[in-house]
């Protein structure tokens, strides 16, 4: 059976290059420390340390196991964190970004009842319909819509089954009338937004195994999509967007759900983060009370 300090140990040597300073550091000696990377290295059946007068380092074996000797300590001290968090309540900052029309519509109040029940939590939310950079930003997770263009982040599904549905004021449909076929968007004034400097004109929609992409177009424009939603709520024109913005506009009668024999293209909301060690136990619990909210918006969807 392997023991965690033998682990532990094994590990800060490895990052430290040096027995002695960590041992220094785990608060034991440096025989003990030797004793503990033999006994590790003999229930393995491998040499991960090379060691010299001068110098320790790993050895390709001890690189390859490093890996997970570290995922291992990380998946255990993330639980203990949740151990902790469940009996003391959740407590620190933690830094959100949204984008612009889920954040101040949708998210904030979820977030209100949320913090209620962890009151020792402090909430920095930043909202932005542009990608969040993790490495400049101060920001621990990110919600967005679709997969992040960035293989090496984390993305946790929030809300996988979320799609675009194509939306207008009843206003509007009074005086200009309803599409009844994609192609009958291009007689339509369609409010774009734009994401990274690129107008999104491109909509897609399916019925059964029928597609249909076309390119469309309106007098409007903007890089916020709150301002999008809310222009198509005024009756300035059609609108595609994510169910989870505009369900609550839908249920109030502001705006209505057109083309309902097609599905808008699919738009997944995840919960994005650089490292798995920024899962935290206030993330996790965060992640599964969005899924419910989610959940409860997509119950009533039109597809």
């Amino acid at each position: 059976m392997l023991r965690l300090d033998d682990l532990a140990l094994f590990v800060r040597t490895a990052e430290l290059g040096s027995l002695s300073a960590a041992a220094r550091e785990l608060d034991c000696s440096p025989a003990v420390a030797s004793a503990a990377l033999k006994r590790l290295e003999s229930q393995l059946g491998s040499r991960l340390l090379l060691r010299s007068t001068r110098s320790l380092r790993p050895t390709a074996e001890g690189e390859r196991y490093l890996e997970h000797a570290r995922a291992a300590l990380a998946s255990l001290e993330a639980g203990r964190q949740q151990l902790a968090c469940g009996r003391q309540g959740l407590g620190g900052v933690l830094q959100i970004a949204a984008p612009s029309d889920f954040g101040r519509n949708v998210l904030l109040p979820w977030l209100d009842r949320f913090q209620s029940g962890h009151p020792q939590l402090a909430l920095r939310l930043l909202l932005s319909d542009r990608l969040a950079d993790f490495y400049r930003q101060p920001v621990d997770i990110a919600l967005r819509y679709g997969a992040p263009e960035d293989s090496s982040l984390v993305a946790l599904p929030v809300a996988p089954s979320n799609r675009r549905v194509l939306c207008a004021s009843p206003a509007y449909c009074a005086q200009h009338g309803r599409p009844r076929r994609p192609e009958e968007l291009r007689g339509h004034n369609c409010l774009l937004y734009m994401l990274g400097g690129r107008v999104h004109e491109r909509w897609s929609f399916t019925a059964g195994k029928r597609r249909e992409a076309l390119t469309v177009a309106g007098n409007r424009v903007s890089d916020d999509a709150d301002v999008v939603r809310r222009w198509a709520v005024a009756g300035q024109g059609l609108v595609y967007k994510s169910w989870l913005d505009v369900a609550d506009d839908v249920r109030a009668g502001r705006l209505e759900v057109l083309l309902a024999d097609w599905q808008g293209e699919p738009t997944p909301l995840n919960l994005i983060c650089a490292h798995r060690d920024q899962l935290s136990g206030a993330v996790r619990l965060l992640r599964e009370f969005l899924q419910q909210r989610c959940a409860e918006q997509l119950a009533d969807a039109p597809w």
